[in-house]
Formats: structure tokens, C-alpha cells, sequence
């Protein structure tokens, strides 16, 4: 799509709300190189965050099996059901996918799906975690992000980068940047660059509890960035320090340890002690 037809679009009567964070993308050979990211077969089923002018949501229904598209800006609806009048393998849903339940979700895909999304910036966390955390069949995760964010996403310990947002991602898949994107391809044009990443989904728990149990020491480790790992957990889980040393010594891990500094591997191992949850 060309700057000329957003042009055309504003004088209609459009305007960009800026409290949405509204960035189009405005590069077809992008559009078809995010399609060709998430590996959207005809066999596949798509969920699509973020409409938008719903130039994204065509390069995915030429090649996805049926793609479901949430929009949370109504006055984009006419435009879209417009745009999307003779493509039958798009539904269009003008609402918030954060206002919907898994069950309401699962009763609209009744299988599994990939999710794709040109989200704003200030809303990639919640979006991001909204996938992770629940219990939806998603397959993988495409999505672009503001590059910085992308890094922390893709973190490796060790690097000021790490943290809990790395974490999340790396239990549920396997993370990685496709593509950095200059933000001259966006209209509105943002102030930095993005990145397409994706996550195929890899969990690392072995059930649901298992997994919530994981996530809640990682987010315990990260309470307090600057403090110590024995000082967040002692503080979330009122277990003594001489206790926490002496569970942690059984990992390997010392004393003084931060939380950025162990692998999920050592998160995973925590989460599986009993010694955690005695109380809980």
C-alpha cells in the first residue's frame, strides 16, 4: 500500500488516533515477507490483532486456510467490510481481543491457529502476554515490535536485555527476530525502528500448573531488579533466607545471584521444588 492511498483514506474523513499508537504498514514487499515469517500454508488457521487498514490481513488470506481479524478502532469497520466485501475466508470481528475470554475465543476458532499481529508499541506486553499465560491451541506467535522490545524479548542471560519478558517468551517457545524494520515503511512514521519476531511454541512445563508455578518465580526474581535473587523471593514467598541459600546451593546456584543471571533451565528446576510451594 502506497502513502497515496493512506492520503486518499484521510480525506475521507479519517484520523489517526493517537492514543491507539496507529502505525500502517505502508510496504507490500514487507506485508508478504511477515506472511512468509509466520509460515501461513492453506492449511493454516490465522488469528490477525490489529486489522489496521487490513492490507496484512489480504497477504495472509491469499495464502492461510481462514483468517479471523480483531480491530479495536469501529471507525475502521466500514472501511474494512469494503475492503474484505469479496474475500470469503476473512471474518472480521471490530473489537478488543483483550475483552475476550479464551472460551469466547475458542467458541469463534474451533481449532488450533496462528496469531499475527502489527500491534502498537504500548500494547505488545499485554498482547504478548495474553497468549502466553492463557490456555488458548496457538501454534506460534508472529508480531511486530519495537526493536528494543524485540531484543528483550530474544535475550539471552547475562545481558542487560534479560529479564522476565525473555523468560515468559523462552517458557512458552522458541523466540527469534526475523527482520528489523525501518520505521520509514510505517504511516504514521514512529520515532525508532521495529522487528518482526516470532515464537513457535515449544513449552518448556510440563502441564499448566507446572507452568504457572514457573512464572511466578520469575516474576518474583525480577520484583526488584537491583536486589538479589534470595532478597525478591524471600520477600514473595516468606521463606527464610537460610532456607532460600540452602535451596538454591542444591541448584548450584550462589548466594549472591541475581535474577538475570539464570538460565531458564535454573528457573525451571526452582519451580519443581516442593520447598516453594509447602506454604502456598
Amino acid at each position: 500500500m502506497q502513502n497515496s492511498t493512506i492520503k486518499s483514506l484521510l480525506s475521507k474523513g479519517f484520523r489517526f488516533k493517537k492514543g491507539l499508537g496507529q502505525n500502517f504498514i505502508t510496504d507490500t514487499n514487507l506485508l508478504q515477507a511477515i506472511v512468509r515469517d509466520a509460515e501461513i500454508s492453506n492449511q493454516d488457521i490465522v488469528l490477525e490483532v490489529g486489522t489496521g487498514l487490513g492490507t496484512l490481513t489480504k497477504e495472509l488470506a491469499k495464502r492461510a486456510k481462514y483468517v479471523y481479524t480483531f480491530e479495536i478502532d469501529s471507525a475502521l469497520t466500514p472501511i474494512l467490510e469494503h475492503n474484505f466485501a469479496d474475500i470469503e475466508n476473512i471474518a472480521l470481528y471490530s473489537q478488543d481481543i483483550l475483552k475476550f475470554t479464551d472460551r469466547e475465543i475458542k467458541s469463534i476458532i474451533n481449532s488450533d491457529f496462528k496469531v499475527v499481529a502489527n500491534i502498537p508499541y504500548y500494547i505488545t506486553t499485554p498482547i504478548l502476554m495474553r497468549f502466553l499465560e492463557g490456555e488458548l491451541p496457538v501454534r506460534s506467535l508472529t508480531f511486530t515490535a519495537q526493536k528494543e522490545v524485540a531484543k528483550r524479548i530474544c535475550a539471552r542471560p547475562n545481558t542487560s536485555d534479560y529479564g522476565a519478558l525473555s523468560l515468559a517468551c523462552a517458557l512458552w517457545g522458541d523466540a527469534a527476530i526475523k527482520r528489523i524494520v525501518k520505521k520509514e515503511v510505517f504511516y504514521p512514521m514512529p520515532k525508532v525502528d521495529s522487528a518482526v519476531v516470532t515464537i513457535a511454541h515449544n513449552p518448556k512445563f510440563s502441564n499448566l500448573k507446572e507452568r504457572d508455578r514457573i512464572s511466578k518465580l520469575i516474576k518474583s526474581a525480577f520484583h526488584m531488579r537491583r536486589k538479589t535473587l534470595i532478597n525478591n523471593l524471600a520477600f514473595d514467598f516468606g521463606i527464610g533466607r537460610e532456607q532460600l541459600a540452602n535451596i538454591l546451593a542444591d541448584y548450584g546456584i550462589p548466594e549472591k545471584a541475581r535474577g538475570e543471571q539464570l538460565p531458564l533451565e535454573a528457573y525451571i528446576s526452582l519451580g519443581r521444588d516442593a520447598r516453594f510451594w509447602s506454604g502456598q
